[in-house]
Formats: structure tokens, sequence, C-alpha cells
């Protein structure tokens, strides 16, 4: 099988912050947006990876999710519990000083976890849990 991973989803609540959380603090470029107001439709990726991105988009619009299955992703979004990624870097330290010199929301600064990754986190606009992890060589 020839599979790749292609898009990966993540909430948006704000599509303007959105937009500007992933193209000027983490460096994505911008490559669709289509819709309008909240109801917006955005990937967002590495210039260097033309194939992959992630789908920023309006949370539980899905015509077969319930009332209250809404206000269970409103609340998880709330919380921050709802959506995650995690990406990679050669330089951690250098990428944390950029975010902390950001508005993003900080969760946790660089450390060396004791499964043998080195990583820090922070959250997007929309609560979204990013995970950057140091990319080692190997």
């Amino acid at each position: 099988m020839d599979i790749t991973i292609h898009t990966a989803v993540l909430p948006h609540t704000d599509p303007e912050a959105s937009v500007a959380f992933y193209r000027d603090t983490l460096g994505f470029e911008v490559r669709t947006d289509v819709g309008s107001g909240t109801m917006r439709w955005i990937t967002v990726g590495p210039a260097d990876q033309p194939d992959t991105c992630i789908l920023l988009a309006p949370p539980a619009v899905d015509p077969g999710i319930t009332e209250d299955e809404r206000r269970t992703i409103g609340e998880m979004m709330a919380k921050g519990t709802y959506g995650w990624i995690m990406l990679a870097t050669r330089d951690l330290d250098g990428t944390f000083e950029k975010l902390q010199a950001s508005d993003a929301e900080i969760v946790q600064e660089p450390i060396d976890q004791p499964y043998g990754v080195r990583d820090c986190a922070v959250r997007d606009p929309a609560g979204n849990l990013i995970r950057i992890q140091e990319r080692r060589p190997g």
C-alpha cells in the first residue's frame, strides 16, 4: 500500500485568530480558505511539506450531531480537551522562544519527558493543544 497522512482536522472558533496563529506564529502557509464568517474551512501547513496539512474547521457542523453533542464539544473546546496535534522541530528551544514572544498560551515549557522525548505545549486560539517535540538526529 502507498498511504500517506494528508490532512489532520482541528476545530476553530475564530478563523482570523486561527489564521494568525498558524501563519504568523507557527510560520505555516495558508493554502485554502473557503466559506464566510465563522463558517470557514481553512487549510494550513509547512511550506516545505505541500502534501500534509491541517484543516481548521468550524466545530460540530455535521447535521448528524445532536444539540447535546454540540454543547459537549463546545465545553470540551473551552477546557482545551477536544482537539490536539503533535508537531516536531529540530530547534525546540528556539521554537519555544518564538512561541513565548507571541500571544500563544503556554501550557508547558520544554522538558525532557520520562518516555524519552523532549517537548513543550501551547494552545491555539480555539484551545486545541499543540505539543511540539524536538526531532533528534537518528
